[in-house]
């Protein structure tokens, strides 16, 4: 794998929002950072399309001025650009698969044009097992002092019941890199078969918290060991995971969320929780893809 971060470049803002995240990122990481436009230009049956050179004209331009941008703000920053013909989904993922992540732009719910979340962007996240990093324009609406991502706590999902190595990794690495708090989040559903008298009442339910909490507190133990300078505040919580992560990433740095490896021909698995946060969060959300 070559140690790079890829972003898919469409001209909108919250692409260019991206492409400065991603920026910010490559020098945290001391990477370097590529910029990728992917457009089909060709006709089904290879025909030249009037526009296809306006367009190519268009699209190296664009990759050539916030190139520009990004290297006037970030010196240091080794920035490389490429136009693709072909499907901006596929293309991306192709591209991503030798990353160490790739960052897209996203609108969130009800739009219907650019990086929109339910076409290239969902499809990009299916597509790859690398991390997909999802922004908003609103992204660059706050402060970043010296270049660097704004010191606000990172924010992750995790369900105690199924491997989440593959997200706690990732989260205490980046929380490490960025010297702030991780939270922690898991949020817990009453049994289905507890008797309805059972399950309101207030022992029954103070039993199922404490012992969720105690199971979070056993999950996490070896990450704090790991990573003993990165403040943890953990949290398991009954109600509805998507919810919580939504209210309690409103003003966290970054978002990180898991979608499940399908290997069947149904597709990949994206999951209601990761689904309902890429539409719904302000901040930049972060997709790991686990077992």
């Amino acid at each position: 794998m070559n140690d790079r971060i890829v972003v898919g470049l469409d001209g909108s803002a919250e692409s260019l929002a991206a492409a400065r995240w991603a920026a910010r990122e490559a020098l945290l990481r001391g990477v370097p950072l590529h910029l990728v436009h992917a457009e089909e230009w060709s006709s089904p049956r290879d025909l030249p399309m009037p526009t296809s050179d306006v367009r190519r004209h268009w699209a190296q331009t664009l990759l050539n001025e916030t190139a520009d941008e990004l290297r006037a703000s970030h010196p240091e920053l080794e920035v490389g650009i490429r136009s693709i013909d072909g499907r901006p989904a596929a293309e991306l993922a192709g591209v991503a698969a030798g990353a160490n992540m790739i960052a897209l732009g996203s609108r969130g719910l009800g739009t219907v044009t650019g990086f929109v979340l339910g076409s290239v962007g969902m499809a990009v996240i299916q597509a790859t097992v690398r991390p997909v990093v999802m922004v908003r324009a609103s992204e660059d609406a706050a402060p970043h002092p010296d270049g660097r991502h704004t010191a606000r706590e990172l924010l992750v999902g995790v369900d105690i019941s199924r491997p989440c190595d593959a997200l706690l990794a990732f989260a205490f690495e980046e929380a490490a890199r960025r010297e702030c708090a991780l939270h922690v989040m898991h949020s817990w559903s009453l049994p289905l078969l507890a008797g309805y008298g059972a399950a309101y009442d207030p022992r029954v339910h103070a039993q199922l918290e404490m012992s969720a909490e105690s199971s979070l507190r056993e999950v996490l133990a070896p990450w704090r060991d790991k990573y003993p300078d990165v403040g943890v505040a953990a949290r398991a919580s009954l109600g509805h995971a998507a919810t919580e992560l939504i209210r309690m990433g409103s003003e966290a740095g970054l978002i990180v969320v898991g979608r499940r490896i399908r290997r069947s021909s149904i597709g990949a698995h994206i999951g209601p929780v990761t689904h309902a946060v890429l539409h719904h969060a302000k901040a930049p959300v972060a997709v790991i893809a686990h077992e």
